[in-house]
């Protein structure tokens, strides 16, 4: 009985309202991210119980040795029904983890669901650990930062990967030093990534293992009220350049006027330049069916302070997450000023 209603938990909780999943609720006696933030590592890889919703969420573009593209995604969500910092069985944290894996021709997705306090899903720091059953993603640094080097597992029923990760470049802070707009009235969250890993493994598809390397990209992000009321949704691109260099963009649709947008260009070498509303352009081109929804899957992307113009194009068109809160995401390429593949994030299409 515990996961249907832990299901019905997450889906009359905070997360699930104003914005898309509630993301615009007010912030209700929470914490709210500040500029200027200061982040302590190892800690801050860790939870955040003062904050309502947080994250832990890596994608990874692969490729087998015959040249066949692959994508995978591994999150677990954290979302508090109240802002009490209890640690016991009575805890009001609710966990829930997404797992992907993309090939051209198919799309697997699973879910698990779990609250905090009882063994079952959560995250430590020492060493760092995110878990959820038996999905996991665990520090295998023997120095340096705990996030440089991580093991990564999850299955779902027609599924499964395990993947090592090494990163060659550092940690990079989104926005102002970490503190990252969300919207014109304000909003923010605290928001850092890695995206510089370098990942070997094994995929396990129907058909049978695949060994693979390729790019990994971790994001971390908690915040209580990142979105504001009219905002419904987002696109968001990680990019990988030809030269060794890395993009992050977002768009948050706005029911009240224009797509608020965000960008972080990261150098080859880790240096970074933050960009605000109004840097990045970006431009539907083509629609494609995804579980009876039209979703946007490819994509110009202008960026002219950066010289980029580009053409990004879905490995598979039909990459939904059909899990509690549905989204469409999935690997990409791009074609254009610059070629190279990425990851792309779509929400709010329910």
């Amino acid at each position: 009985m515990i996961r249907p209603l832990l299901a019905l938990l997450f889906l009359t909780s905070p997360l699930h309202g104003q914005g898309f999943a509630g993301l615009g609720t007010a912030a209700e006696g929470f914490a709210v991210p500040s500029p200027n933030p200061t982040f302590s590592f190892p800690a801050d890889h860790g939870p955040h119980p003062d904050y309502r919703i947080e994250w832990w969420y890596l994608t990874a573009t692969l490729q087998g040795a015959d040249g066949t593209d692959y994508g995978i995604q591994w999150t677990l969500f954290r979302s508090a029904l109240s802002p009490d910092t209890s640690t016991d069985w009575t805890a009001p944290q609710l966990l829930m983890g997404h797992a992907g894996l993309t090939t051209p021709d198919a799309h697997y997705s699973a879910e698990r669901l779990g609250r905090g306090g009882i063994g079952q899903a959560g995250v430590s720091t020492a060493p760092f650990r995110a878990f959820i059953d038996d999905w996991q993603m665990v520090s295998a640094a023997t120095s340096g930062d705990a996030l440089d080097a991580l093991s990564l597992t999850a299955r779902g029923t027609d599924f499964a990967y395990d993947l090592a990760l090494e990163a060659d470049g550092p940690l990079i802070f989104h926005g102002a030093d970490g503190f990252s707009v969300k919207s014109a009235e304000g909003q923010a969250s605290y928001y850092y990534s890695q995206p510089f890993y370098n990942v070997t493994g094994t995929l396990t598809l129907p058909s049978g293992p695949v060994a693979v390397t390729g790019d990994a990209w971790l994001d971390r992000e908690w915040s209580s009220q990142p979105l504001s009321d009219s905002q419904t949704g987002w696109e968001w691109f990680s990019l990988q350049l030809p030269d060794g260099a890395r993009l992050m963009a977002f768009a948050l649709r706005d029911t009240a006027g224009a797509p608020f947008t965000s960008a972080t260009y990261i150098a080859a070498d880790g240096t970074t330049q933050a960009y605000g509303d109004g840097a990045v352009t970006l431009t539907p081109l083509a629609v494609s069916g995804a579980e009876g929804r039209d979703i946007p899957t490819e994509w110009r992307l202008q960026f002219p302070e950066q010289g980029i113009d580009i053409t990004t194009i879905a490995l598979n068109p039909n990459s939904w997450m059909d899990t509690s809160f549905p989204y469409w995401e999935g690997p990409i390429s791009f074609t254009g000023t610059h070629a190279g593949r990425g990851y792309l994030e779509m929400t709010g299409y329910e």
